[in-house]
């Protein structure tokens, strides 16, 4: 009872937590709560003066195919993969090996194929959030200025007093533009687009990997998880193409992104590996037992004598025995 108790409460923290991240996540995006660092700019800067590339929407992928992507394609593959994977146990007889419990323990049965798949879509999701999360936290923190900064700013350089292009001004007021682009444009580092891209990708190239092991797929995998980076990677080049952010920002938010799927794929499910079954367990429990050195037994000499005694008495018996068996004859 108390072990179930345990899993229970377990299981309430883990909501918890996932609640907290997703309301992070949401007033980092959604709300004003965060306010955006305010970084000064020279004038006349060439590095920010870049042609506004227009609303995210008018991208070649802009927000809603992206998110479509990253949050349709895992979780597609992953309850396809899981079904397929499920049924070759059964057919296989390998079923009994699995874990069979997601709560309670051995003592109550659930599917593993429900087991699995609330796992790997959980951590995903667990996973798309935070990685939200860093990014807006860098953007917010950092407040770098997007490559079209100064033309959405649109600063009034004679108000400003620039008459070189060294001064740096630090005027928080010294935008005339939109606002809401103004804000917009100073959110760049890390790239979100570039962050989630690949951390989708990475994980989905390591379930990939790690899970289907079927026969002929040796080229069929590398070639679809390359595919997978590629498209990542282009996500990327496509920010940068469109003066949407610069190449600092998409290796930041790649680097945040790989690194948060590597993190949960090795350490918290494990390489997507199942319990181990029995026969792969008592080889390591049975190491200690086991002797480090076998050392030959030195017989002792008395011993030997002994044996040699007992030998030659029963030899000069047989002899005997044999002279007799003669001489009756």
């Amino acid at each position: 009872m108390s072990f179930q108790f345990s899993l229970t409460i377990m299981l309430y923290f883990q909501m918890v937590i996932m609640a907290g991240t997703v309301m992070l996540a949401y007033y980092f995006e959604y709300t004003d709560t965060f306010t955006v660092n305010v970084q000064g700019f020279f004038c006349y800067d060439s590095s920010y003066t870049k042609p506004y590339p227009g609303p995210d929407e008018s991208s070649d992928i802009p927000p809603v195919l992206l998110l479509s992507l990253v949050t349709g394609v895992p979780v597609l593959v992953i309850i396809v993969g899981e079904t397929v994977v499920f049924c070759l146990q059964v057919a296989t007889r390998d079923f009994e090996n699995q874990e069979k419990t997601l709560l309670t323990g051995d003592c109550c049965y659930i599917n593993p194929l429900v087991r699995r798949t609330v796992r790997f879509l959980g951590i995903y999701t667990f996973g798309l959030f935070a990685t939200d999360i860093f990014v807006n936290a860098g953007q917010v923190v950092t407040g770098n200025l997007a490559p079209h900064f100064l033309t959405v700013c649109k600063p009034n350089y004679t108000a400003l007093g620039c008459r070189q292009f060294t001064q740096f001004i630090t005027d928080a007021n010294a935008c005339t533009g939109i606002p809401d682009l103004v804000i917009k444009a100073r959110r760049t580092f890390p790239s979100k687009d570039a962050a989630l891209s690949v951390y989708a990708a990475l994980y989905l190239a390591m379930y990939i990997t790690s899970t289907i092991k079927a026969k002929g797929t040796r080229l069929a995998k590398p070639v679809l998880c390359l595919g997978l980076m590629c498209l990542a990677f282009l996500t990327g080049i496509n920010r940068v193409a469109e003066y949407r952010n610069h190449w600092s920002d998409v290796i930041a938010g790649f680097l945040i992104g790989i690194s948060i799927a590597v993190f949960l794929v090795v350490c918290v499910v494990n390489n997507f590996k199942g319990r181990r079954t029995e026969h792969e367990h008592w080889p390591t429990e049975n190491l200690a037992q086991m002797p480090i050195i076998s050392i030959p037994r030195v017989e002792n000499p008395l011993e030997k004598s002994l044996r040699q005694e007992r030998v030659c008495n029963e030899a000069e018996r047989c002899v005997n025995h044999l002279t007799a068996f003669a001489e009756v004859t």
